[in-house]
């Protein structure tokens, strides 16, 4: 099996199965409990959200500058 530099960081989920992804689920739902997870999976949502639109910013701002002035 060949692996690239890229690849070496995420090789331990191809190891992950159904009873690991239960028992994960488990903990999150005991530690924060049913009513919580709503909460922190649309504020996840809205991090990552901010993180592209964030990443996009300079391509925008580049274009704007490189338009032609009248």
């Amino acid at each position: 099996m060949t692996t690239s530099f890229l690849n070496i960081p995420f090789l331990f989920l191809q190891e992950i199965g159904i009873k690991e992804l239960l028992l994960i689920a488990l903990v999150v739902l005991l530690l924060f409990g049913g009513k919580k997870i709503p909460e922190l999976m649309r504020g996840l949502g809205s991090g990552i959200r901010e993180f592209k639109d964030a990443k996009d910013e300079p391509k925008k701002d580049k274009g704007a500058s490189e338009a032609p002035k009248a």
